[in-house]
């Protein structure tokens, strides 16, 4: 039925007369007998007997505004949360996107961050290249320069592996600097008896006076300390090149291997406990992963040493785990807080009651406050995971309104009325 004042046309502050004469006034205008092509006539008659018959009663009438006045009300109740609603979906609209702008200049800045420490780091690395290779070249030409003929141990080492820390090396250097200088000195010795018996063999080929042999001699003596030292025999050389090669080896920090990136998926009670979760890695190795506090979904961990093994004198890598947590069936785990879902009937939600919810370390009373719909969220402080600072997160309860299992004729009814605007 609809508003019995607006079926009659008339005010909700007429009085009975006017109600009265309205209701005459209406009913011979939409009468059958007065509208026989009109085949909705007579259910416009009824509809304006009824509404005739609510106001013209004192009681009904009252009760009938007073039902209205609570509809109205509802509704406009309902108007209010609809509007709350849509301003608070339009302000979290433009929370996330603001959040996303920023994050967007957040990582544009950190690229571009990135790549200009990159550039600047490539730029010093060919810069002290070039230097290296310069100091190089020069020291090679200088080399090349004083002794054209032969390639000594270090000159053959540093044409191959490049330079190395010259401070470094010079403590490694000490031992086989010793065993050159014997050597040295031993190849001085041989070419002393070598121009000494050149002489006296160009004495016996040519006899001249005692003091003429002396000048000679004096000169080849001169000539043979003149001419650069030999270098030393084969053997010699080859186990200088092999020691300049391991200290060499020493001298350069080993290379690190590259990261090895893993994902562990866990469940919701071993992150609480704190346990220790196996994993399975490609390289058909089993490593134990240590849950602490502090741990949530797509936490990362870096575990040094545990990457991939190379060949000495590369050290190992790290391992790098990400953490997943499995779907929980009673509980959703968002950074440290838990939420989960409590159904209430209609009755609790517009009543309000006491009840208990289901939390990890058991059950807990929660008061429901009276009018709460399925937007409200309770939270249950401390009731979450552990975050590493001494602290634990949050149990947030998500509020759910469900109906009975069978229909209700009462709550039908109510429903009629405030949809229809009847009283029942």
């Amino acid at each position: 039925m609809r508003d019995p004042y607006s079926v009659l046309g008339v005010k909700r502050t007429a009085d009975a007369d006017e109600i009265k004469a309205a209701w005459r006034t209406k009913a011979k205008s939409v009468h059958p007998d007065h509208n026989l092509d009109d085949p909705s006539a007579t259910g416009r008659f009824a509809e304006v007997g009824q509404a005739y018959d609510v106001l013209k009663d004192p009681d009904k009438r009252r009760r009938y505004d007073r039902a209205a006045d609570m509809h109205q009300t509802i509704m406009q109740q309902r108007e209010s949360a609809r509007q709350a609603e849509e301003r608070a979906k339009a302000a979290r609209a433009n929370a996330e996107k603001v959040m996303e702008e920023l994050a967007r200049a957040n990582a544009q800045r950190a690229q571009s961050q990135a790549q200009a420490q990159a550039q600047s780091q490539a730029q010093a690395q060919a810069k002290a290249k070039a230097q290296a290779q310069a100091q190089a070249n020069a020291q090679r030409q200088a080399n090349s320069a004083a002794e054209p003929a032969v390639e000594d141990a270090e000159d053959m080492v540093e044409r191959i592996f490049g330079s190395g820390d010259e401070a470094a090396d010079a403590a490694r250097d000490k031992a086989a600097a010793q065993a050159r200088a014997q050597a040295q000195q031993q190849a001085q010795q041989q070419a002393q008896q070598q121009a000494q018996a050149k002489a006296q063999a160009k004495s016996e080929a040519r006899p001249e006076t005692a003091a003429t042999d002396t000048g000679a001699q004096a000169g080849d003596d001169s000539a043979a300390k003149a001419e650069p030292a030999p270098k030393p025999p084969l053997p010699l050389q080859a186990v200088e090149l092999v020691a300049s090669l391991m200290r060499r080896w020493r001298g350069v920090p080993p290379e690190k291997a590259p990261d090895l990136t893993a994902e562990v998926i866990v469940t919701l009670d071993d992150l609480m406990a704190e346990t220790t979760v196996p994993m399975h890695l490609a390289d058909e190795r089993d490593v134990w992963l240590p849950l602490e506090a502090g741990m949530t979904d797509g936490h990362v961990v870096r575990m040094k040493g545990q990457g991939l093994k190379m060949p000495s004198p590369i050290a190992r890598g790290d391992l790098v785990v990400t953490v997943r947590v499995a779907r929980h069936e009673r509980f959703r785990l968002e950074g440290f807080d838990l939420h989960t879902v409590l159904p209430i009937s209609l009755e609790d939600a517009v009543l309000g009651t006491e009840t208990q919810v289901e939390t990890p370390g058991g059950k807990v009373p929660v008061a429901i406050p009276a009018w709460s719909g399925s937007d409200r969220s309770i939270t249950l402080e401390g009731l979450g995971i552990a975050n590493g600072e001494g602290g634990r997160g949050n149990l947030v309860v998500e509020l759910r309104v469900v109906l009975w299992e069978k229909p209700d004729e009462k709550v039908t009814d109510l429903m009629k009325h405030m949809r229809h605007g009847l009283y029942v």
